[in-house]
């Protein structure tokens, strides 16, 4: 079958690998990919938004399946775009509809839909610019730290914890009166705070039965010992030791059951993966988020440890058989370490030539934000690449990715030295 993968990073990146190891991909396509993505398909230049363009090509290559790969393109309805097309609505798009994208794209919908249906998370309340004093006499109720959240997307700049009284009430003002991140912050979810460990839980659905992939753990400051700012994530672990089966049993009873049900009952259908973010609080899980996508860079350590046709699971999301398909999950740990752009999550360096990929020995190299320029691979997004590695132990599958991630070099490259040390 013919496949396209939309999207450029490190996710993508990882998709792709797994994706062209299977007998049933004939060809595979990437649009827009990177400089690593053709390594194992043909990248095409189209934007994730570009929806008439990915039909014009989808209809020209005989596309039989679409995996989406970011949020952005899934919020503004591609999967709606394809089934209301007669010329494509028989191409199966792995990525909710519109509707179930808003578990990712509204924190307010996110928030109601898991109170509606049971799902343990932080009390809340919803706020906009006209209600904007009756939430700073909500904050002045709540206990501190206190969680602000953009309620759309906002590039993972959208959540604020604040410490004090008098830093909510700037930010709340900034973010509604003053519209701090745009349309994303013309509603705010004003939230307690959870104390305890975060890990992401990744569920692969086909609307009506669910699978459970590898959960992960991934690391968003960009300083070591987690301090300094947060990015998009600086690497990941997978398996997650505090996940014992215990704790994967409550979760899935607790969480994924009501999240599918709640789905079903509501007449959302939703075919494709379910982030599910949460707080591990004295053995409980509560739900931080939903994203209706893979994360990144968890992606990057999840892949390395399915055994099983990547393939064979998609088709299963795609014709709703997926109780049908078989999983198989290594029992080995995956690390994933990000190299970044000197500079990020600032203002960060861009187009400088990357060196040493060749020399990386025990790890693949998922490329994030890189360019192929003539022969020259050059470094142009904030996060560059991600080096994954999958050993017998968390200990040797950090040694190696990190000590792979150190045989790169770029001008201002620069890489944690401690992902997964706290778990060790």
């Amino acid at each position: 079958m013919n496949i396209l993968i939309l999207g450029s990073g490190g996710r993508e990146s990882a998709f792709a690998w797994k994706i062209a190891q299977s007998p049933k991909c004939t060809n595979l396509y990437i649009a827009p990919g990177n400089a690593g993505t053709g390594a194992y398909g043909t990248n095409v230049n189209l934007k994730v938004t570009d929806f008439e363009g990915i039909k014009a090509f989808a209809l020209a290559n005989d596309i039989n399946l679409v995996l989406v790969g970011p949020e952005e393109p899934l919020v503004k309805g591609i999967h709606d775009f394809f089934l209301a097309d007669e010329q494509l609505k028989n191409i199966p798009v792995v990525g909710p509809q519109q509707e179930a994208a808003q578990l990712e794209g509204s924190k307010d919908f996110s928030k109601e839909f898991m109170q509606r249906n049971g799902v343990p998370t932080a009390a809340s309340k919803t706020f906009t610019r006209d209600t904007l004093q009756e939430g700073m006499d909500y904050l002045a109720t709540a206990g501190l730290p206190i969680v602000l959240k953009a309620d759309g997307l906002a590039a993972g700049k959208g959540v604020l914890i604040c410490l004090s009284l008098e830093e909510a009430k700037q930010e709340l003002n900034a973010m509604l009166a003053e519209a701090k991140f745009g349309d994303a912050s013309s509603k705010v979810v004003v939230e307690q705070f959870l104390q305890g460990i975060e890990l992401s839980v990744f569920v692969m659905t086909d609307g009506n039965s669910y699978k459970i992939l590898p959960e992960a753990k991934d690391y968003k400051r960009i300083g070591e010992g987690d301090t300094g700012l947060n990015t998009g994530g600086m690497g990941s672990i997978s398996p997650v030791p505090f996940a014992d089966e215990a704790f994967m049993q409550k979760v899935e009873q607790r969480v994924i059951i009501p999240t599918i049900d709640g789905l079903k009952k509501e007449g959302i259908p939703y075919k494709g993966f379910i982030f599910i973010g949460l707080m591990n609080t004295h053995g409980e899980p509560w739900v931080i988020e939903y994203n209706c996508r893979m994360g990144d860079p968890e992606t990057e350590s999840v892949m390395l440890r399915i055994e099983s046709d990547f393939v064979d699971l998609l088709e299963g999301v795609a014709e709703g058989n997926l109780h049908e398909k078989e999983l198989i999950i290594s029992t080995k740990t995956a690390a994933t370490v990000v190299c970044v752009a000197g500079g990020y999550p600032g203002e960060y360096l861009k187009n400088k030539a990357i060196a040493g990929i060749e020399n990386v020995r025990d790890s693949h190299v998922f490329h994030a934000g890189t360019t192929q320029v003539g022969d020259e691979v050059q470094a142009t997004g904030g996060r560059v690449l991600a080096v994954s590695s999958l050993q017998d132990d968390m200990f040797n599958a950090l040694q190696q990715a990190t000590a792979d991630a150190a045989r790169i070099y770029y001008d201002g490259v620069y890489f944690r030295k401690d992902i997964g040390f706290d778990l060790l």
